[in-house]
């Protein structure tokens, strides 16, 4: 059962909530919405156009972490396919449930409707806008795992090569976020993951999200430099041009 819509949560330690959330109100410029949950734990990121495909979630302990909700129709008969697949349920609550993949990263089956992909934003520096979640995945599980999401999703491959570190799945047409998945030279615990930005311009953009409070890291020349937030929380901006760019 292929997701009809994807959503990024950013699992926000407690204390790195309040400033992190903060951030990304501002590295966005979406308005967060009224809290949910029972405990006031989780908020989504609205953009001025479109639905939102950005949420935020204060754990109540542990480090800060991305996790992926994907919509579907029937979130049991998704756990079943991919529990199929390889995944294991970690979680039944009720309205969604909570799976991990092979490798051990969460995600959620979700039934909240979305389909309109809100455009990159203008500013005075360039377009840009997030579309992509990188999952950063250990070497021994990198082909299973890459095996585990094309089956999972159902979105047009740009299979693992050996002299490449980076794979891709991309959806069709109405999605805001694709998957790129990078083979790590040393296994990790878990699968894990960071955001990435698509930008007109790579170097303005990182100049904006570094005078809104984030930390320049390293500038890589194939086309994406590393940002921090509070407490080294990590993501990139890419030298990728916004979708609606590449068709211009």
């Amino acid at each position: 059962m292929s997701p009809f819509w994807v959503t990024a949560f950013l699992d926000l330690a407690p204390d790195e909530h309040e400033d992190g959330l903060a951030l990304w109100e501002r590295l966005t410029g979406y308005q967060r919405s009224a809290v949910r949950g029972d405990g006031g734990e989780f908020v989504s990121l609205l953009p001025t156009r479109g639905d939102d495909f950005l949420r935020v979630q204060r754990l109540g302990s542990g480090p800060s972490r991305v996790h992926l909700d994907l919509h579907v129709d029937d979130p049991f008969v998704a756990a079943e396919e991919a529990v199929g697949l390889g995944a294991r349920v970690v979680a039944d609550l009720g309205g969604y449930l909570t799976l991990t993949s092979p490798g051990g990263f969460t995600f959620c089956f979700v039934t909240h409707r979305a389909s309109e992909v809100p455009p990159a934003t203008d500013w005075p520096t360039g377009r840009s806008r997030v579309d992509q979640v990188c999952l950063d995945i250990g070497p021994s599980i990198y082909d299973e795992e890459f095996a585990f999401w094309e089956a999972l999703t159902g979105w047009s491959p740009r299979p693992p090569q050996p002299d490449n570190e980076f794979a891709r799945l991309t959806p069709p047409p109405g999605y805001p976020l694709q998957l790129l998945l990078q083979r790590l030279d040393q296994d990790e615990p878990t699968v894990r993951a960071h955001l990435d930005w698509c930008a007109v311009d790579r170097d303005a953009e990182v100049d904006r999200q570094v005078a809104a409070g984030a930390t320049a890291g390293r500038r890589y020349d194939r086309g994406w430099t590393v940002l921090t937030g509070p407490a080294g929380f990590t993501y990139c901006v890419t030298a990728r041009p916004p979708e609606e760019d590449r068709t211009r």
